[in-house]
């Protein structure tokens, strides 16, 4: 209910709650005082000795007939109980909207409290961690598989359980970094996030201007190209794509320019794909941050243990107990 931004919609929720709870009460109330006719009894269909129960009039396959018993008393006993139960759970806890019952209880609270239980608990061991360097925490089995678990929480759903990465998310197991892979700045990007940004060229450009740089392009990394084409957009690149991604293509890890002659795509390498990431670019202004910063979701020791996680996926062979 916190998540509204108007008093209208906690006053709605709390007004439909009630009226739900007290038509069910007013439902239950009137079934157990009313009855009907027993009208198959008048005709003589069932027996009308003393005690005997009428029908509802219903009557299928000639002689099956829904009898009119009304509910027994410590069932219907039980209904009111689910009642009562509701009022008194509305009480002391949040349901009516922004009412937040007598004891103050909430989700996001106990979830808070549960957090610090369980990080009391480990802050040890991860205060062991913070102090060692992390090419060390790498190497300890312990942290590995700690810093796997907190992976596959938190990072797997980018690039991928095997931090093989899919289109768009970088592979983690291999030594090309946008940023550069030293343990310190892999720190850094779990802390504070990337949003690296290739701005739209397509309006300045042109059609065969974009077209003739993605040829000059595939030739720096020795993929299939016309050589023409390659040759016109050549001074284009320099002009305009050499202040991030460097004369020769080689990339700006400042910058997390990728460096384009080697043989790894983030989006691809087919003459389509680098068009169109010329053209329009990749994450302009108002995209969602391409790696969002984990500083708010995890404290130094889960950082550390990532990071050491992370940058030993492509620098340690084995991990062994120190």
């Amino acid at each position: 209910m916190s998540d509204f931004v108007s008093d209208f919609w906690s006053f709605y929720v709390a007004i439909l709650t009630l009226v739900s709870i007290g038509a069910c009460g007013l439902l239950l109330y009137l079934t157990g005082r009313m009855r009907v006719k027993a009208a198959s009894r008048a005709r003589g269909e069932i027996g009308t000795g003393v005690g005997s129960v009428g029908t509802t009039g219903h009557v299928w396959d000639e002689d099956l007939a829904e009898y009119n018993n009304p509910v027994p008393r410590w069932w219907m006993w039980l209904f009111y109980l689910t009642i009562a139960f509701a009022l008194g759970y509305l009480v002391l806890y949040p349901g009516l909207g922004k009412v937040p019952g007598i004891l103050g209880w909430t989700s996001a609270g106990a979830y808070g409290n549960e957090r610090k239980e369980v990080d009391d608990k480990i802050k040890p061991l991860y205060s062991k961690y913070l102090a060692m360097d992390i090419k060390d925490v790498a190497t300890d089995a312990q942290a590995h598989a700690m810093g796997e678990r907190l992976f596959l929480n938190y990072c797997s759903q980018c690039h991928g359980s095997d931090a093989g990465g899919s289109k768009g998310f970088p592979n983690l197991r291999d030594n090309d970094w946008l940023y550069g892979g030293d343990p310190q700045t892999i720190r850094e990007t779990i802390t504070n996030g990337r949003n690296g940004i290739m701005p739209p060229m397509g309006q300045v450009l042109g059609d065969e201007g974009v077209k003739n740089v993605a040829h000059y392009v595939r030739s720096l990394s020795g993929l299939p190209h016309d050589a023409p084409r390659a040759q016109l957009g050549k001074p284009s690149f320099l002009q305009i794509c050499a202040a991030c991604h460097g004369v020769d293509g080689k990339g700006n890890p400042q910058l997390g320019a990728p460096n384009l002659t080697d043989q790894i795509w983030l989006y691809g390498s087919s003459e389509a794909t680098i068009i169109e990431t010329i053209s329009k670019g990749r994450g302009a202004a108002g995209a969602v941050t391409r790696m969002p910063a984990h500083k708010e979701l995890l404290d130094d020791g889960k950082i550390q243990l990532l990071a050491a996680y992370v940058w030993g996926l492509s620098n340690v062979k084995t991990v062994g107990s120190q």
